[in-house]
């Protein structure tokens, strides 16, 4: 009996077909559990790869005052950046734990207590009347208060909780990434050209603009954008701490996302700047003020140094990322999540004004 041709080829396929979805499911187990294995390392190393790319000039120029020593570069300014940042992080970082660590105690244990408003307040010209009026309703009816939203005040200490040991985790992950940046630093050469490589295949001959764009996002939200951000908020901290101001850490904390979200410092230390002069020492206050007004203008000086070429990313981007990157990988996802974020939107934005068959620049300003 003659074979039917269409049975032979149907056969075929269905073995084809078969074959193709178990290497398919095989090539999909492999990646699944080659990317379980490598989660835990994915934060630090995309942290490298943008400390990397934001330093990379600076690296360039180091090298060159080296005469060509790639890894003494590399060194150099890996230690530098530590030493320089470590010291006001650490102590920042420790003073949050604390912080945070007895507030969520208060909160759970309702031992929250406010003093009640000096009498020199009242003397304030102007606001002093409202003020004194605003402190004492909340005196009197914030025990209360808390009674109600008891379930919720202890859900939030645990919240609190949680961010304190985020940003203990977040500072370690900090220190990894600075070591690996250094390795990556020292091998540019060859991460450039696995940078380019890589975009080569995934967008085609435009590749290298997309990377070029990718680099100078990054460059400029990480120093425009963060890198302002963390001085403002260090310089803050460690104001809050010489002053003595009560949860400095989580001023300090509170000012980082303010000024990386693009709000600024000023709602954080302003109501501050008002607790030193109603509890404080005059000159103490005066000094504390006249501090913190250099702080609130100091991002109009360094971001059109630092912002550079590449980047107009609407204030929603930034603010979207660092929130949900906070959300989902604790404090080290406020700088992950904003750059990200940013360097997607830039990309897109490229992507789209790209024609068939053609050759713009797709640098958008």
């Amino acid at each position: 009996m003659p074979v039917n041709p269409l049975v032979n080829q149907r056969n075929e396929w269905s073995g084809k077909a078969v074959e193709t979805g178990i290497r398919l499911a095989v090539l999909v187990i492999l990646l699944a559990w080659c990317f379980q294995i490598l989660q835990p390392f994915i934060l630090p190393f995309l942290w490298a790869v943008i400390i990397a790319v934001a330093i990379h000039p600076l690296y360039i120029s180091l090298v060159r005052l080296l005469q060509g020593r790639n890894t003494l570069a590399a060194v150099f300014i890996t230690v530098g950046f530590l030493v320089i940042l470590m010291l006001p992080t650490v102590m920042l970082t420790k003073l949050l734990i604390e912080n945070v660590a007895t507030l969520a105690d208060g909160i759970r244990q309702g031992r929250i207590e406010i003093p009640s408003p000096p009498e020199s307040v009242k003397a304030w010209p102007l606001i002093g009347d409202t003020v004194a009026d605003a402190w004492n309703l909340v005196l009197t009816n914030f025990v209360e208060a808390l009674r109600l939203v008891q379930p919720q005040l202890k859900a939030l200490g645990l919240w609190l909780v949680n961010i304190a040991a985020s940003a203990g985790v977040g500072l370690l992950v900090f220190i990894a990434a600075f070591v690996i940046a250094g390795i990556l630093l020292a091998n540019s050469a060859q991460s450039h050209q696995l940078a380019y490589s890589i975009s080569r295949r995934l967008v085609g001959e435009r590749g290298d603009k997309f990377a070029d764009l990718a680099g100078a996002t990054i460059r400029s939200v990480a120093r425009g954008v963060l890198g302002v951000a963390v001085i403002q908020a260090l310089l803050a901290g460690l104001g809050f701490m010489v002053a003595g101001v009560p949860g400095a850490g989580i001023w300090a904390l509170l000012c980082l996302i303010s000024a990386v979200i693009q709000i600024g410092v000023g709602p954080i230390v302003i109501p501050v700047i008002i607790y030193m002069f109603a509890t404080g020492d005059t000159i103490i206050a005066v000094v504390f003020l006249v501090w913190n007004a250099l702080i609130m203008v100091l991002d109009n000086i360094l971001k059109p140094i630092l912002l550079g070429r590449g980047v107009d990313v609407p204030m929603i981007v930034i603010f979207l990322g660092a929130i949900g990157g906070m959300l989902l990988s604790g404090i080290i996802g406020l700088f992950i999540g904003a750059i990200i974020l940013a360097l997607g939107y830039k990309l897109f934005q490229a992507w789209l004004v790209i024609q068939p068959n053609a050759d713009e620049d797709i640098s958008i300003q």
